[in-house]
């Protein structure tokens, strides 16, 4: 059952339109992510459901109480912003303390909820810092525990890791997602980081040009995107254009004959196929899909090698080979033979 809701959002500027026709239901305790690249909504639909923009229309429901038109300040919900929004000029004690300040609670009642705020983001015995004596990451927990001590419903977070080093991140957001699962917290986070949106969350809503292009769990979108924006911005995935010859036949623009089980409707379409499902030389070895290719370019990526090679002057995929001991890297012109099951591809319609 839903605990948090919004539908049919939508937000216009004049004749363009941020959000379109947005429906969400989220379960009480999920963690929730709104993903896609910038300008798809993600950060209008988030601050719609915080109450600092009005929607053009559409509802926004939190337990049983419609906010829609609630102030910021009366919907029950805590944000933590990119940028932190720390007062430099208080100490972090004063900064936790600030919406309890404002919302009138009780000062007896404040100094217990800030110190407990604090324990939570492991931040006991800074209350007397100010934000330029933290690091990145210290900052971003005071913002955190800010929220934290409001107590609050819904729990929003606007690309909170954005201004972390890459290595911060990785703690971090392992930080945030135990302490949201240890206070049952219903979360909505918004990211265009794939990696950090299929590490946090417990499903994602996948966001473009202001509309839902699907909703589900990281497997889900991953082993069956609803369409080619989705199979393109979740993972890596190669295209191939082509068209359907017949139910299980696509034929590539190159004029190979591929195998497909999805590929059921005639007429244009493309192939989309990731990395890690294409074997190489001897594992391809009785795939009904096998094929001579020639290297185009190889990266060397640590735990990884990343090797585009062409099947033809028009068709090129990309392949993902394991950094084993031994393994010499592949070089530019040479040839090796790869395949691919019936199942490994999926076939997207042009109509």
């Amino acid at each position: 059952m839903a605990w948090f809701s919004i539908s049919h959002l939508r937000k216009t500027y004049g004749d363009f339109i941020a959000v379109d026709d947005v429906d969400i239901a989220v379960a009480k305790g999920e963690f929730l992510v709104l993903l896609g690249p910038s300008g798809c909504g993600k950060t209008t639909t988030l601050r719609m459901i915080a109450g600092f923009i009005a929607p053009s229309s559409g509802r926004i429901s939190i337990g049983e109480n419609d906010v829609t038109d609630l102030p910021p300040w009366k919907r029950h919900c805590g944000l933590v912003f990119q940028s932190y929004a720390l007062f430099p000029h208080m100490t972090v004690a004063q900064n936790v303390a600030f919406g309890l300040e404002t919302h009138k609670v009780p000062e007896a009642e404040r100094g217990p909820r800030v110190m407990e705020a604090l324990r939570l983001v492991r931040l006991e015995g800074f209350e007397k810092r100010y934000p330029r004596e933290l690091s990145g990451g210290q900052q971003q927990r005071v913002a955190l525990a800010r929220a934290l001590a409001m107590e609050p419903q819904v729990l929003l977070l606007d690309e909170p890791l954005s201004n972390l080093d890459a290595k911060l991140r990785l703690e971090v957001r392992i930080e945030i997602r135990e302490l949201q699962q240890k206070l049952g917290l219903t979360t909505v986070m918004v990211t265009h980081d794939q990696e950090e949106a299929l590490t946090m969350a417990d499903r994602l809503v996948v966001m473009e040009r202001g509309k839902v292009r699907q909703i589900g769990t990281q497997r889900e979108l991953y082993e069956r995107p609803a369409n080619r924006f989705v199979a393109d911005f979740i993972g890596r995935s190669a295209f191939i254009g082509g068209k359907v010859m017949a139910l299980g036949q696509f034929q590539t623009s190159g004029g190979l004959s591929v195998a497909c089980r999805s590929a059921s409707v005639v007429g244009p379409a493309t192939l989309a196929l990731r990395p890690e499902r294409v074997a190489i030389g001897s594992e391809a070895e009785g795939l009904p899909n096998r094929f001579q290719a020639k290297v185009v370019h190889a990266s060397y990526l640590g735990a990884l090698l990343d090797v585009q090679v062409a099947l033809n002057a028009h068709d090129r995929l990309l392949l993902q080979i394991p950094n084993r001991a031994g393994l010499s890297e592949p070089r530019p012109g040479e040839v090796m033979t790869i395949g691919w099951a019936e199942d490994a591809g999926l076939v997207f319609g042009e109509g």
